[in-house]
């Protein structure tokens, strides 16, 4: 009799071991704004701010969970370039201020960067900010190359649609840069070249037409670094 004991003790740790990690569903709505943030979940960063042309105080909100689990997560081509890492999830979540409630206008499990990808320097979250009508995003990392990434969202035709970006790439030491921003909507891509200590003295800037199929969205962007937007240049 004891044999079957032991074997469904082993099965069921086995299962327990193999669960997947589910990200939580949030509260679609609430009039306080500290029933929005789920159990074992804590809040990284908040901004407020207008962000459907209503006038009103939105909310955005990063949270990260408490303990790190593995996750499955995207390097360059999302589809085909997975690497599981140990870590913990964070989320990306927006709600829109409708009278006296808070409503539920966004949850992105994937774009946030996590607190172990951004190299030798560390963290590499470094912003989240709400600013005319636009959710604006900053990362930056790197060891001796260093790279800084902004992104600005906004909330049009029911999608959060990427409307400006900006990747600096640097080296600590020598300010050796290129500083490429992004314009989606005047689809213009300026060039800047130069040192990262000297930017408006000796820099060259270049401007060209920025050519792009389809507009990135926060529900099809999986994470920075993997749409490659020109050749060779990837956001």
């Amino acid at each position: 009799m004891k044999w079957p004991i032991f074997f469904i003790l082993l099965i069921s740790g086995s299962l327990v071991h193999a669960q997947k990690f589910s990200f939580p569903k949030l509260l679609t709505q609430s009039d306080k704004v500290t029933n929005l943030v789920p159990k074992n979940w804590k809040v990284l960063d908040s901004a407020y701010g207008d962000l459907n042309h209503d006038k009103q105080q939105d909310l955005a909100l990063i949270l990260e969970y408490h303990q790190a689990v593995d996750e499955d997560r995207a390097y360059g081509n999302y589809e085909i370039e997975l690497i599981r890492e140990t870590q913990k999830p964070r989320m990306l979540v927006a709600y829109f201020k409708i009278g006296n409630k808070y409503r539920l206008a966004l949850q992105n499990n994937d774009f946030i960067l996590r607190s172990e990808e951004g190299g030798k320097m560390g963290e590499p979250l470094k912003g989240l900010s709400i600013e005319a009508n636009k959710l604006s995003l900053s990362f930056e990392g790197g060891n001796e190359w260093r790279w800084k990434l902004n992104y600005q969202f906004e909330y049009l035709q029911k999608q959060w649609n990427l409307v400006t970006a900006n990747n600096v790439y640097y080296n600590k030491d020598s300010g050796e840069m290129v500083d490429k921003q992004y314009d989606f909507v005047d689809r213009t891509i300026k060039t800047v070249v130069g040192s990262i200590f000297k930017r408006n003295i000796s820099n060259e800037t270049e401007e060209d037409i920025l050519v792009f199929s389809q507009p990135r969205t926060l529900s099809d962007f999986k994470k920075p670094w993997t749409w490659e937007v020109t050749k060779d240049n990837y956001l």
